[in-house]
């Protein structure tokens, strides 16, 4: 079959690779019919994660289960399905406490010879706890908003979530990327009344206004942490959600938290360490966040998406086929493209 592989700094490229197969009981073999990249994925493209030879790529992706292990009961050939950004089984006690990412059986796609995401299959382990059966088809409308379920609208929500946005609530977003968009939408949808998002794209930040943002902040740094607290009475947000993952990034989160605040983190960290200093002990903030449980987070995400009471798939501005996906990774580089998703 045909999967991504990258190799370097700018250099992803589409080649032959083995078929995946049934290795374990518990194991599916899916024919990948979207995938996406992902803006961590652009670690590797911009060099930041050194390669010294040719990797799979991609943890974003839904399609059609092939082929089934003896063990699998949950899914058969033929079910279309939605593939979370990690896989797990759903069963051990961290998962039953919402931690998927520290699963005892579970893991990450395209490491330790494990297929990835942006190829013409693969195989998913523990595809019982990991995979959800969809009821619309490969080619459904719906599929962009569903395909935003694999990863940045769960990585959205849990920002929300664990950052305790509620009703009423002050919320400051950071990043106009598709998790910071998404947070935006996930902090509306659990009834936020005020919203301020930090970016200075346009495009993005008139999507981000569609999704629930009150306010836009086009600044970085200092500048960016006045202008949050102007707009919060001089105090500060009482939610700060820091979807870029840089130490700007967390450094603008300190600054324009409230006191007693909390900072939710869900960017990939491109740091080694974060400030946390006598200053933050004194101010009381909380600094929570971390990787997403997508599975747990899906089914609800998912009836408001079959619903048409969200739409996430908006955050998708550019489509190529697979042969072509250098094109995506460009585009999300050069940020002529917000988010790209990839047909087969």
């Amino acid at each position: 079959m045909r999967a991504t592989l990258i190799y370097g700094r700018g250099d992803v490229r589409v080649e032959d690779v083995p078929d995946p197969a049934i290795v374990e009981p518990t194991d599916a073999v899916v024919r990948v019919t979207r995938a996406c990249v992902c803006g961590s994925d652009l670690h590797r493209y911009r060099g930041m994660d050194p390669v010294e030879e040719g990797l799979r790529i991609g943890h974003e992706f839904m399609g059609v289960v092939e082929d089934t292990g003896a063990d699998v009961r949950g899914v058969k050939r033929g079910d279309v399905v939605l593939v979370p950004f990690l896989w797990a089984d759903n069963t051990c006690e961290f998962c039953r406490d919402g931690l998927h990412g520290s699963c005892r059986n579970g893991g990450r796609w395209a490491v330790n010879g494990l297929d990835g995401g942006q190829g013409e299959a693969a195989r998913v382990p523990q595809a019982d706890g990991t995979l959800i059966k969809l009821p619309v088809g490969a080619d459904d409308p719906l599929v962009p908003s569903i395909m935003a379920l694999s990863d940045v609208l769960p990585t959205g929500h849990h920002a929300a979530f664990t950052a305790g946005v509620g009703k009423g609530s002050t919320v400051a977003v950071i990043g106009d990327g598709a998790v910071g968009l998404c947070a935006v939408l996930s902090a509306a949808r659990l009834g936020a009344e005020r919203i301020v998002l930090l970016g200075r794209h346009r495009a993005r930040t008139d999507l981000g206004r569609r999704f629930g943002a009150t306010d836009v902040v086009p600044a970085r740094g200092a500048e960016a942490v006045a202008a949050v607290r102007e707009l919060t009475g001089g105090d500060g947000a009482p939610h700060v959600l820091e979807c870029v993952g840089n130490g700007e990034a967390f450094e603008t989160a300190l600054g324009g938290v409230r006191d007693g605040g909390t900072i939710s983190r869900v960017g990939v960290p491109q740091y080694a360490r974060a400030r946390l200093d006598f200053d933050v002990f004194m101010r009381n903030i909380t600094i929570t966040g971390g990787v997403a449980p997508a599975r747990q987070y899906i089914p609800e995400l998912l009836s408001e998406v079959l619903d048409g009471t969200i739409t996430p798939g908006d955050v998708f501005d550019l489509t190529v086929p697979l042969d072509d996906i250098s094109e995506g990774f460009r585009a999300m580089n050069d940020r002529t493209a917000l988010k790209a998703l990839v047909r087969p």
